[in-house]
């Protein structure tokens, strides 16, 4: 019974807070709306002009600010001039503060960089390219997104310095820089500077492979067998993992016998012998969702791209000919990174290699 009274009192506490957090959280997203001034996505480059960066004294400022009363105040008590002359010493340093902390970050310009292809799961890297035009160096910038660790940075004068934003990733698709918050509280620290920005920015995050897949659709019609490529067939290209539908001929026979564990490998031809695969969304097996259809095709991609084949892609909505290489590697990532997203317009251009690749397994 006490526990139960004790829950029941604390329960309208928690509903308070609940509701200030959100009011809060209202409140601010406001703000930050007025703030950029803007629609969002912002078109670059981006300038921070003056009416776009806000100052306000940190809490230290505050306690210096305090105490330049409190000393003003015994100065006027006790008729000291020292004292008097202390208080507006101080009072002008923290004007000059004031002052220098808003140049520090006053007309920086701020254009988007790199973003590489990343798996999900994997950690998106935005580029951000802040240009100083001065002659002065901008000093302990601050640059933060969704509560992560802000990062450090400064620029030297009438130069270039790159901020790389790291996100983690956990879906496939386009993902979206958020919102960027710049600040500074150089160079006494007594007020933060601060402006936000929202550059046109995003990042496409290839599905993540499936760690256990069936083996390549060889059997059928996803497989055309033989193809004249060019260069005779006995140029060995290398060897890959051996699949039930490969030709007897072609297996490692000899690198067999080497292996304590004996598993079975097949020779790779960059000539006659070279096979030309169909990736086909009906080839994988029937009892998997949407999602995992296109993981286990995402391994299905780079375990044909690993062993040097020509592959092709057929999805419902989409016919990819058979080709190699990376540019055609990233364009089938994509397609499948894309496929089945409501409202996603696939993008005509074609992205580069990821970052991190995965290997064949």
């Amino acid at each position: 019974m006490p526990q139960e009274k004790h829950r029941s009192r604390r329960r309208p506490l928690r509903l308070l807070n609940h509701w200030l957090r959100g009011l809060r959280q209202r409140g601010h997203e406001r703000f930050v709306r007025w703030a950029l001034r803007v629609p969002t996505p912002e078109p670059v480059p981006i300038t921070l002009v003056q009416r776009r960066v806000y100052v306000l004294p940190t809490r230290v400022g505050l306690a210096f600010g305090l105490a330049l009363v409190s000393i003003f105040l015994g100065a006027v008590n006790y008729n000291l001039s020292l004292g008097h002359a202390l208080v507006f010493w101080l009072a002008g340093l923290g004007l000059v503060s004031i002052l220098h902390t808003f140049r520090n970050l006053v007309q920086l310009t701020i254009n988007p960089g790199r973003c590489a292809p990343v798996f999900a799961g994997e950690t998106a890297c935005f580029d951000l390219l802040l240009t100083n035009t001065r002659r002065d160096a901008r000093t302990h910038l601050l640059l933060s997104a969704n509560d992560l660790p802000p990062i450090d940075m400064d620029i030297p004068p009438h130069s270039t310095s790159t901020a790389r934003i790291a996100l983690p990733t956990n879906q496939r698709g386009w993902m979206k820089l958020p919102r960027i918050t710049i600040e500074t509280t150089w160079p006494l620290g007594l007020v933060r500077a601060w402006s936000y920005v929202a550059p046109a920015m995003q990042c496409l995050v290839y599905p993540a492979p499936a760690k256990t897949a069936p083996p390549l659709p060889f059997s059928g019609a996803t497989a055309q067998g033989a193809r004249h490529t060019g260069q005779g067939a006995d140029d060995f290209a290398g060897l890959r993992g051996h699949q039930r539908s490969d030709p007897p001929r072609h297996v490692a026979w000899k690198a067999a016998a080497r292996q304590d564990n004996g598993k079975l490998q097949t020779k790779l031809f960059s000539g006659e012998s070279a096979q030309e695969l169909w990736l086909d969304w009906e080839a994988a097996p029937a009892n998997l969702t949407t999602e995992q259809r296109i993981a286990c095709m995402t391994r299905w991609l780079l375990d044909a791209d690993a062993a040097g084949m020509r592959w092709g892609l057929r999805l419902p909505t989409l016919r990819l000919a058979p080709a190699q290489g990376a540019a055609h590697r990233a364009t089938g990532l994509q397609a499948l990174a894309l496929y089945a997203l409501p409202g996603v317009v696939p993008s005509k251009t074609t992205p580069g290699p990821p970052k991190k690749s995965h290997g064949a397994t």
